[in-house]
């Protein structure tokens, strides 16, 4: 009987484990990019030549606005037999170009917040 228990609670504690995920959506956007565009001057074709099809575009007042982004999550999980603990950290970085109604970029809003993104383990608090 004694045996069986220690068996079982052998078992129990190997069936714990831990997981390390990571997920990007989205295409890089670039430094030198967003830096080419220039209001007043770059046309809405130079920008799809530059950073292809946008993810997301919005009509405002008679103005496009393109929005391109790309998001970078880590997830820590520590999984045990009736409770799992999950952490999930999400960045983005946004790149908004507003076309006005000639066709030339109005303005240009960029983020870049990925970079050093961590895994983070511990799912209480900071």
């Amino acid at each position: 009987m004694r045996l069986t228990g220690v068996l079982l609670g052998v078992i129990l504690l190997t069936l714990n484990a831990c997981a390390f995920s990571r997920g990007t959506l989205g295409d890089e956007i670039k430094t030198e990019t967003i830096h080419s565009i220039k209001k007043g001057i770059t046309t809405r074709a130079e920008v799809f030549g530059q950073l292809g099809a946008p993810d997301r575009i919005l009509q405002l007042n008679g103005r496009d606005l393109f929005q391109y982004y790309r998001y970078d999550a880590k997830v820590g999980s520590l999984l045990l037999i009736l409770v799992n603990f999950s952490r999930i950290s999400v960045k983005s970085d946004d790149l908004f170009v507003l076309i006005n109604r000639e066709g030339t970029v109005e303005e240009v809003i960029a983020s870049n917040r990925t970079q050093g993104l961590e895994f983070r383990f511990w799912p209480f608090g900071d």
